[in-house]
């Protein structure tokens, strides 16, 4: 059997997806992961995966492109061709998969599943409705096992990703504290002020700290490791930040995919929460976590890239120390 599963968000969206591939791949013959293109690097870590299709969904990101420029013909001809027997589509909660399944059954799949709240006719063959207030990773799988897709014996549920390199080369020797101070939406972001206090009062506290970023924000990195921690800004790429992810303490991070990508490799996470999504279906799954940030703020469930609240104090209003205990407390727990 030729599976197709789509998941056309982002990095941490598609590493969430993970439990719910791997449940697909223990009864397909094939396996194919329809992303777009911020999901492809995560895409390409998750076990169980044979192939990996990248299309810019108009309907999908911050900047979706023209309807006219998505290539649909193409795509769906594409799909055609590789002649899937069975589909399963995955979208956060507040999405809805029709479109998608739209595409798929014009390519001739005939299974198609989905999480759906809206009636879907004819374009879904299996519509399942999650349980309010579920995981987005345990929705996901849910939503497989509707299908059909059971996990395979011995398999926990857990985020995981591809065995990472070895990174010494890139740390050092010795213990630390992974501190990432980006997010893909400003709102959900500790201001980097705030983010520079915490590596220093880590550091003060004992703890050496290793800052990490992406290559649009070395800047960033630079002006938060200041002259205590070491800069890997733009040094690592997927598969080498899951490495440096593992082999940490503890990762201190917004709700963003690397917060995700520490889960997978079974990092515990301080998780800097901005209530604009709920923690319990966005929150460090499966691992041991604290979660900083007032959850009951005014922007709480907004979905705002941007903060709607001057002072953004969700999130600025939690002190260094706080992350300094945050971490104190989740390496006791796992000691």
């Amino acid at each position: 059997m030729k599976a197709l599963v789509v998941r056309l968000d982002s990095f941490g969206d598609v590493i969430l997806a993970g439990p719910a591939v791997r449940a697909v791949a223990a009864h397909a013959g094939q396996v194919t992961l329809l992303c777009g293109p911020r999901g492809e690097p995560a895409a390409r870590l998750l076990p169980g995966i044979d192939d990996v299709l990248v299309w810019d969904a108009p309907w999908e990101g911050v900047s979706p492109p023209a309807v006219a420029e998505a290539g649909l013909d193409t795509l769906v001809r594409r799909l055609r061709d590789h002649a899937y027997d069975t589909a399963l589509i995955l979208t956060s909660f507040h999405q809805s998969p029709l479109p998608t399944a739209l595409l798929l059954r014009m390519a001739g799949i005939r299974n198609i599943g989905a999480d759906s709240a809206d009636y879907p006719g004819r374009l879904l063959d299996v519509r399942h409705r999650r349980v309010p207030g579920r995981h987005e990773a345990e929705a996901a799988l849910d939503t497989a096992v509707a299908m059909g897709f059971t996990p395979p014996p011995g398999d926990d549920g857990r985020l995981r990703v591809l065995p990472a390199p070895d990174t010494v080369g890139l740390t050092g020797n010795g213990p630390y504290v992974v501190v990432h101070p980006g997010a893909s939406a400003p709102a959900r972001a500790w201001s980097p002020e705030r983010c520079a206090e915490a590596v220093l009062a880590l550091a003060d506290a004992g703890h050496r700290v290793v800052v990490t970023g992406g290559p649009d924000e070395t800047g960033l990195t630079r002006m938060v490791s200041g002259e205590v921690a070491l800069d890997l800004g733009g040094r690592t790429e997927p598969r080498t930040l899951a490495g440096v992810l593992r082999n940490a303490d503890a990762v201190v991070s917004g709700n963003t995919g690397p917060a995700h990508l520490a889960a997978a490799v079974a990092t515990p996470v301080v998780s800097l929460f901005a209530p604009v999504v709920p923690a319990d279906r966005w929150g460090p799954f499966g691992v041991p976590a604290v979660l900083l940030g007032d959850q009951f703020a005014k922007c709480a469930e907004s979905r705002a890239r941007h903060c709607p609240v001057p002072g953004h104090p969700c999130l600025d209003e939690v002190t260094a120390q706080d992350v300094v205990g945050a971490v104190r407390k989740l390496m006791e727990e796992t000691a």
